[in-house]
C-alpha cells in the first residue's frame, strides 16, 4: 500500500473531530485534538490489525526521530510509538503535549 492510500483523512473515533490528511510528506495516523488513534495497522501503515480498539495517547518520548507519542491499545494494551506532527497545518496540540510531557515522559 502507498503512501497515497495511508494519508487519508478521517473522523475521529474519540472525540468526533474531522482529521485532515498531512501535508508534510507523512501520513496522519492519530487525531491532532485528542492524540487518540485506531489500533489498525500490524506493520505501520498495512491496516491488517483486526483489533481496531482505541489507541490512547499515554506518554511522549524523544527518540533519535524526535517527538513520539506512545499510545496503548484500550482493548488489547499493545503499545506503539507515533511521531508527533507538528508541521503540518492540523498540527498535533501543542497544549495537550506539554500535559502528557508533564505527566508521564519516558
Amino acid at each position: 500500500m502507498g503512501r497515497r492510500f495511508e494519508n487519508t483523512g478521517f473522523r475521529c473515533a474519540v472525540c468526533e473531530r474531522d482529521v485532515r490528511p498531512l501535508t508534510n510528506g507523512s501520513y496522519r495516523n492519530h487525531c491532532p485534538f485528542c492524540l487518540s488513534s485506531r489500533h489498525v495497522d500490524v506493520m505501520p501503515g498495512d491496516r491488517m490489525e483486526t483489533c481496531d480498539g482505541v489507541m490512547i495517547a499515554v506518554a511522549v518520548k524523544r527518540s533519535r526521530k524526535g517527538l513520539q507519542i506512545v499510545h496503548k491499545c484500550e482493548r488489547c494494551c499493545v503499545e506503539r510509538v507515533n511521531r508527533v506532527a507538528d508541521d503540518s497545518d492540523q498540527s498535533d496540540d501543542p497544549e495537550l503535549l506539554g500535559l502528557l510531557m508533564a505527566i508521564r515522559r519516558l
